[in-house]
């Protein structure tokens, strides 16, 4: 999938055209480039205890005197003293959001919570779109844009066409370790750098995804109404370790993303819809740039009014607590390498496929008389990209040339004469023949059905068009797609099931006629002395011929069968 995912990607929009692409984005891009996250400089954190080492001798005495009455050391009376005092800037900063006294998130953080929780699900489903179903085409293709010498290299030198083309002497498996070899010197090219680059990208990354997926109904179901805040409030202590999570999250979502990885982002969120009638991929990433720009302001908006990092040390009582950063994204390299590396071997199982093809079509050229292969009509092919694609295709192809050329020009006048006058011994023998060559006959027939079947106002194909340009859910799209396909491969596999065993019954019933067959199910012709008088053995010759002829029919489906499940 992967692998099938890039390429379509790269045949619609060459390295160039996203280069050009993403400069256009850049002039005409109105995205802030103002931090989301800043950190608040009017409070900052220092260590309690070392703290409460250095006060003054009357504020020591004080908290004695208050530790006395309250039955508290004089450390637990400076530590409450500390988080009072923090808990008054927080309420001159923020009065709505937290009461320091009561421990207490107020209605505005409620509010400001829900906003967040709506505003990064944009972001969920862009991830969904891209990075979530196809991650290392996702990275190859970001790659593409960061490091596109890498790219090129990468593109040409594991390329199996292009290897052999420079190298026509090589084996596959010394192609095979051209190409690997060509990977990993491509790999070792990437600059530290550039490395760098990467990193920054896929950690931006998977903190979109925390921000995104964050458990935001585990807090937002913890609050209930409060009479005296006047609406809905929580316990800042029931969800602190919650809110921790989401603060180092935010604290690590510092800067907006960088335009090459937004772009990205879009284009695959867009890959199904490229080529659609009335399509525009640069108006369609503005639309989604503009989205991109709400979430991330309601983001920036959030670090600006709430302050957490504060509310975590009240609730807490840890005044030297500050955000860390979470990891994530140190996977890249192994994720972009191992999709290199599935994309050779698919390129080479693909590249030997499409000379298996070409070795036989060759082999085919004899056995038909020079006659190419007559195509199906709306199958996907290079000059019907937007055909079906039948598992089958090839083997029908070949099916309706040999009915042209070898059945109706060779073996249909032996064996035709054979059906209307031939005198079986055994009724079963005739009845096998009748249906073997009824199956045969109309062999023509029954795939021009299946070809109409298969056309925009076929059967198969007006649910396969219907279902491609569905605007439910990808996953929803990808399924009726896949019933419509697997509906009509097996109806072209039971065609070709047919014809298989209509011609080894031909051929069992044609062995018993000129007495070839040893078994005894299967007898010669009552009158075959009637059909060879005055003409010798020309119609034996012409059975053995028909006979081999469908013998070789049987061989050269067996081979587009290995052929075909070698995909």
């Amino acid at each position: 999938m992967e692998a099938g995912t890039f390429n379509r990607l790269a045949s619609e929009l060459s390295l160039e055209e996203r280069s050009r692409l993403l400069d256009r984005l850049n002039s005409q891009s109105s995205l802030s480039r103002e931090p989301l996250y800043e950190e608040p400089a009017d409070t900052p954190s220092f260590d309690m205890d070392e703290e409460y080492k250095h006060i003054p001798w009357y504020y020591y005495l004080f908290f004695v005197l208050l530790g006395f009455f309250k039955k508290k050391t004089p450390r637990q009376i400076f530590a409450e003293y500390m988080v009072s005092k923090l808990g008054r800037v927080i309420d001159a900063k923020a009065p709505d959001f937290y009461n320091c006294q009561r421990d207490l998130l107020l209605p505005e953080f409620h509010k400001y919570l829900i906003n967040l929780k709506e505003g990064a699900r944009f972001f969920y489903t862009a991830l969904d779109s891209s990075v979530n179903r196809d991650k290392g085409a996702f990275y190859a293709f970001l790659a593409s844009l960061e490091m596109g010498e890498v790219h090129r290299r990468l593109s040409t030198g594991t390329d199996p066409a292009l290897i052999a083309e420079k190298n026509p002497g090589l084996s596959e498996a010394e192609l095979r370790q051209t190409a690997f070899k060509a990977m990993e010197d491509s790999m070792a090219a990437i600059t530290e750098e550039q490395r760098k680059i990467m990193y920054d990208n896929t950690r931006f990354l998977y903190c979109l995804k925390e921000i995104a997926s964050f458990l935001y109904d585990r807090v937002i179901l913890a609050f209930a109404r409060d009479n005296e805040a006047k609406g809905p409030a929580c316990t800042a202590r029931v969800v602190e370790d919650q809110l921790f999570f989401l603060n180092n999250i935010l604290f690590s979502l510092k800067e907006i993303p960088p335009m090459t990885l937004l772009e990205s982002l879009f284009i695959f969120i867009l890959q199904e819809h490229v080529g659609n009638p009335g399509f525009e991929i640069n108006t369609e990433i503005r639309n989604l740039l503009v989205k991109a720009e709400s979430s991330l302001s309601v983001i920036r908006e959030f670090n600006k009014q709430v302050p957490l990092t504060l509310i975590l040390r009240c609730t807490s009582g840890n005044m030297s607590l500050t955000p860390k950063a979470i990891g994530g994204g140190e996977d890249w390299f192994v994720v972009y390498r191992e999709y290199w590396k599935r994309r050779i071997e698919a390129q080479f199982a693909e590249y030997m496929r499409i000379r298996r093809q070409r070795d036989l079509t060759n082999s085919f050229r004899y056995f038909l008389k020079g006659t190419n292969l007559k195509g199906l009509s709306n199958v996907v092919s290079d000059s019907n990209p937007n055909g079906m694609p039948i598992k089958k295709a090839f083997a029908l192809s070949f099916l309706l040339t040999f009915y042209s050329v070898v059945f109706m020009g060779d073996i249909n006048k032996t064996i035709r004469p054979i059906l209307i006058d031939g005198e079986f011994y055994k009724r079963e023998n005739r009845t096998e023949f009748t249906e073997a060559y009824n199956e045969l006959i109309k062999l023509e027939d029954v795939i021009h059905k299946f070809e109409t079947e298969i056309s925009p106002s076929g059967d198969y194909g007006k649910r396969y068009y219907q279902a491609r340009g569905d605007m439910t859910s990808l996953q929803v799209k990808r399924r009726k797609v896949h019933l419509v396909m697997e509906e009509a491969d097996k109806d072209a596999e039971r065609i070709v099931d047919r014809v298989r065993e209509a011609v080894q019954s031909m051929i069992n019933i044609l062995n018993g006629i000129i007495k070839k067959d040893h078994s005894g199910k299967y007898d010669t012709l009552g009158n075959l002395s009637r059909f060879t008088a005055g003409r010798g053995t020309v119609l034996i010759n012409n059975i053995d011929d028909a006979i081999q002829k469908l013998q070789k029919t049987l061989q050269l489906l067996d081979d587009i069968d290995e052929m075909e499940s070698s995909r």
